[in-house]
C-alpha cells in the first residue's frame, strides 16, 4: 500500500469528514484538518487551528456580508496549506467544505495538489426552502441576497477539480455545469455500531427507564426551528395526547436556529409552541443536546419517529433513526421521499398536515405490530444504499484514488 499524506479543511472539524479521516489514519496514512474548531480531536491525526478571522464590516452591504466573511475564511485557508506546506507536509489530495469559503483559494496555494470539494446545498429563490413555509415569508432581500450567497459555491466549484454531495436531491438543487463535475456519494452510516437493540433503556431526568415496546414518540432536530417542521409536530401532539395521554414524547434538540430567520435575543421557537399548545408537560422532555449513547438511545426507544424538514439538505438523524430500525413518520417532502417509500420503509404526511401527522403517530402507537416490516425494510433500505463500511466508504476511496491518479485536472 502507498503511503499517502491527505489534508481536510473544515471549520468545524471532523463533521463529514469524520470516516474518511479515521480509515486513512488507520491504514497508516499521514492525515491533517485545517479547522478553527478548538475543541474536537481525531486520534492521529494532525489538527491544524486557524484563527478566526475578523467578522465582516458592518458598513458593508447585507447581501455581501457572507462573501464577505467567505473571502476572510479562505484567506485564513490558504495561509494554513501554506504554513503546512513550510513545515514539510505535502499533500497528495486536499478535501475540503465550500461552505464559509475555505476552499476560496485552496488551488492558488497548492495549485498542483487535486482538489475535492463538498457542495452541500444551492440555494434557489424559488421551488425549494426559501418560501416553502408560509408562515416564514421571505423579505425581498432574503430572495435577492440568494443570488449573492451562492457566489460562495460558484467561485468555489471553478476552483475544484471535482465536487462531492451527500443526496441525488442535493445534487439536484446545483447548477448544470457543477453537476458536471460532481458525484453523489453520503457520508455513510455506520451501521454496525447504529442497529436495534431491544435491551436499551433511556433514562429520564426523574430517574424512570424507558424502554423499547412502549408508547414513545421521538423528535430530533439539531435546533427546534421551523426548517425541521418543529412547529408541525407541537401542534399535531394535543390531538397525540388527547389520543394516548400514557405516550411520553422525547423532543431532542437545542433552542438556537440553524437555518432560517433569527428570533430577538432571549426568544425561541419552543418558547412560542409552548405559549401557542396545550399540553401535558409532564409526558413531554425536552432533552437538549445528547451524547452519542444517549442519542442512540433514544432511537432504540421509539415506538414512532417523526422527521419534518423543508425541502432541504437531509439530516443524518433521520437515516440514523432508519438503520435503528425506527418507524420514522417523515414529510413528504424531496429529500425525504429520496429515501423513504411511504408503507414500504416508513409512512409519509404532507409536510403541513397537521391531523394527517397526529392520526400517522397514533396508529403506530395503537398498532405497533403492524409497521415490523416497515422497520425491517427501513434499516435495509440504510444498508443497501447508505452503509458506510460496504457502500460509501468504498465509493468515497475510489474517487479519491482517482482524482490522486488523474492530476489536479481543471481546477485553477
Amino acid at each position: 500500500m502507498t503511503k499517502r499524506s491527505y489534508l481536510f479543511i473544515h471549520q468545524n472539524m471532523p463533521a463529514q469528514f469524520l470516516h474518511l479521516c479515521r480509515y486513512l489514519k488507520a491504514h497508516g496514512h499521514d492525515v491533517a484538518f485545517i479547522t478553527k474548531n478548538q475543541i474536537n480531536q481525531i486520534a492521529g491525526v494532525t489538527k491544524v487551528m486557524y484563527p478566526t478571522p475578523r467578522e465582516a464590516h458592518e458598513a458593508s452591504h447585507p447581501y455581501v456580508k457572507s462573501l464577505e466573511s467567505a473571502v476572510l475564511y479562505g484567506q485564513a485557508a490558504f495561509r494554513s496549506v501554506k504554513n503546512l506546506e513550510k513545515h514539510g507536509f505535502k499533500p497528495d489530495i486536499i478535501v475540503g467544505h465550500a461552505g464559509w469559503g475555505e476552499t476560496l483559494f485552496v488551488k492558488d496555494a497548492a495549485p498542483r495538489v487535486p482538489l475535492l470539494t463538498y457542495f452541500e446545498f444551492f440555494f434557489k429563490a424559488i421551488g425549494q426552502d426559501v418560501g416553502f413555509d408560509p408562515e416564514q415569508p421571505p423579505s425581498i432581500d432574503a430572495w435577492l441576497s440568494l443570488r449573492i450567497r451562492n457566489s460562495v459555491a460558484l467561485l468555489s466549484n471553478h476552483a475544484t477539480d471535482w465536487g462531492l454531495t451527500p443526496t441525488q436531491w442535493q445534487f439536484s438543487t446545483h447548477p448544470n455545469e457543477f453537476r458536471q463535475k460532481m458525484s453523489v456519494i453520503h457520508e455513510g452510516i455506520d451501521t454496525n455500531a447504529i442497529r436495534p437493540n431491544p435491551e436499551a433503556r433511556f433514562i429520564l431526568p426523574d430517574g424512570r427507564e424507558l424502554r423499547p415496546g412502549q408508547k414513545i414518540v421521538t423528535f430530533v432536530a439539531r435546533n427546534l426551528e421551523p426548517y425541521r417542521g418543529f412547529h408541525i409536530f407541537m401542534r399535531a401532539l394535543p390531538e397525540i395526547q388527547r389520543r394516548h395521554p400514557d405516550a411520553e414524547i422525547l423532543i431532542v434538540g437545542q433552542e438556537g436556529v440553524s437555518y432560517g430567520r433569527r428570533l430577538p435575543e432571549g426568544d425561541s421557537y419552543k418558547k412560542r409552541m409552548l405559549a401557542e399548545v396545550s399540553l401535558d408537560l409532564s409526558k413531554i422532555h425536552f432533552t437538549g443536546h445528547l451524547a452519542t449513547p444517549e442519542f442512540r438511545a433514544v432511537m432504540h426507544v421509539s415506538a414512532a419517529h417523526v422527521y419534518l424538514t423543508y425541502p432541504f439538505v437531509l439530516s443524518w438523524s433521520m437515516l440514523e433513526a432508519m438503520a435503528s430500525e425506527c418507524l420514522v413518520i417523515g414529510s413528504r417532502t424531496a429529500p425525504v421521499e429520496e429515501v423513504i417509500e411511504d408503507g414500504h420503509n416508513g409512512l409519509l404526511v404532507d409536510f403541513f398536515d397537521v391531523a394527517g401527522l397526529a392520526d400517522r403517530v397514533n396508529e403506530a402507537l395503537s398498532k405497533p405490530e403492524r409497521f415490523r416490516d416497515l422497520r425491517r425494510a427501513a434499516r435495509n433500505t440504510v444498508l443497501a444504499r447508505y452503509d458506510l463500511q460496504s457502500v460509501c466508504l468504498p465509493r468515497q476511496l475510489a474517487l479519491i484514488e482517482n482524482l490522486i491518479a488523474s492530476g489536479p485536472g481543471r481546477g485553477d
